[in-house]
């Protein structure tokens, strides 16, 4: 028999436009959502790799004029910069905003959204769940990573440097309108940031299928994610210019994304948000390197479920062949296995203490893992003396 949550609410209000030259559908989709003058937030590496000399000829040939853009976003997003942003925004009298990046500038585009929106001066005096209240600007996301998902959740991670803090913002009103998926704005990432999304999205999936909010509709995406994941991260990561692969990948970011704005996220999400805030790793890296240290701590409580997730990522052969108490054991053997091929392919570091953490940040990593608003989610609770030992143990790598 299966069984359903007593409640649950699914929500996937996000258009999804995908397809090797999708992009070129920008200027429509705007004109859909009634919008003229477009501001579009991106970072300097876009630029450099000639993705934004894509929508710039999308919008020339569609014949719609952007009206700004701001090119400064940093890898760790922050407060200081959405303001900023949000400020150039003004100045240029735009209408909407178009996202042409990876997490931290999707984050900071809808940062500025709601900023603008809210006619407020200070994004730090919005944080919280559900404080937003008035209808967003016409928001479009072109995702240029295959990990973060951001085109299609409702949430916002922006880092308060001065409370080494990364703030979250979730709202029913951030979801985009509309993502576009395109091949083309993936194919110039390089092996290590290509292998770190990729893990990231598999953190997503499966972290969505365990969760305290985990129902069928969620599965069904988080399942699938995991399997066009697990067949096709180490091509992308092998062959940046295969286009099937990275093809696959962007759309399995977004399934991902879809899985757990809906059912949300636990401890690996705490701990990576933490280790972000305190000592600066890149998000996708801290999930690759908490992902197997989160799944075993959840074995005692979800380790049915964790078990499930052999069949989409090894198959059903080998989910067959292990016995049903082996089956977590054997995923987090297997997710090991692909960290270790991903380290030897990418240089993707294993530990925090490859990835740059000093030992004296630990127990500071800790203590904001504990406040996390994802642990809230997680189906078992940690304390601070449990959060450390699992902060160690990514540490050393034991």
């Amino acid at each position: 028999m299966f069984n359903l949550p007593d409640y649950f609410e699914f929500f996937a209000p996000v258009k999804i436009v995908s397809g090797r030259k999708a992009v070129d559908n920008l200027p429509y989709e705007l004109d859909q959502l009634q919008a003229k003058r477009p501001f579009i937030v991106t970072d300097k590496g876009i630029e450099k790799a000639g993705l934004l000399e894509i929508v710039k000829k999308a919008m020339d040939a569609g014949e719609m004029e952007i009206g700004a853009i701001y090119d400064e976003t940093p890898p760790d997003s922050s407060i200081e910069v959405v303001n900023e942003a949000a400020k150039l925004f003004r100045e240029n009298n735009c209408d909407s905003i178009v996202a042409i990046g990876g997490g931290s500038v999707i984050d900071t585009a809808k940062g500025v959204n709601i900023v603008v929106t809210e006619n407020a001066d200070d994004l730090s005096k919005l944080m919280g769940a559900e404080v937003l209240k008035k209808p967003m600007k016409p928001f479009i996301v072109i995702p240029t990573t295959a990990g973060t998902g951001s085109e299609v959740t409702l949430v916002a991670m922006i880092s308060n440097p001065a409370e080494d803090v990364k703030m979250p913002f979730t709202s029913y009103r951030l979801f985009p309108n509309t993502a576009i998926i395109d091949p083309r704005m993936t194919m110039t990432m390089p092996p290590k940031i290509t292998a770190a999304t990729g893990m990231d999205a598999l953190t997503h999936a499966m972290e969505a299928y365990y969760c305290n909010q985990k129902n069928p509709f969620s599965d069904g995406y988080a399942i699938t994610a995991i399997s066009m994941i697990s067949k096709y991260l180490v091509r992308a990561v092998k062959d940046g210019k295969d286009e099937e692969a990275r093809y696959v990948m962007a759309n399995a970011a977004t399934v991902a994304g879809v899985a757990f704005s809906n059912s949300m996220v636990g401890v690996v999400h705490s701990l990576g948000h933490a280790a972000g805030g305190v000592a600066h790793i890149p998000h996708g890296v801290a999930m690759a390197i908490f992902l197997p240290i989160g799944l075993e701590f959840n074995i005692p409580v979800a380790g049915k479920y964790i078990g499930e997730l052999l069949l989409p990522f090894a198959g059903p052969e080998e989910y067959a062949r292990t016995p049903e108490e082996k089956r977590p054991y054997r995923l987090i053997e297997l997710v090991n296995q692909l960290r270790e091929e991903l380290h030897q392919l990418s240089g993707l570091p294993l530990t925090l203490k490859e990835a740059g953490v000093k030992e004296d940040q630990l127990e500071e990593i800790a203590e904001h893992a504990i406040n996390d608003g994802s642990l809230m989610f997680n189906p078992r609770d940690m304390d601070r003396k449990e959060a450390l030992e699992l902060i160690r143990k990514a540490y050393e790598g034991k």
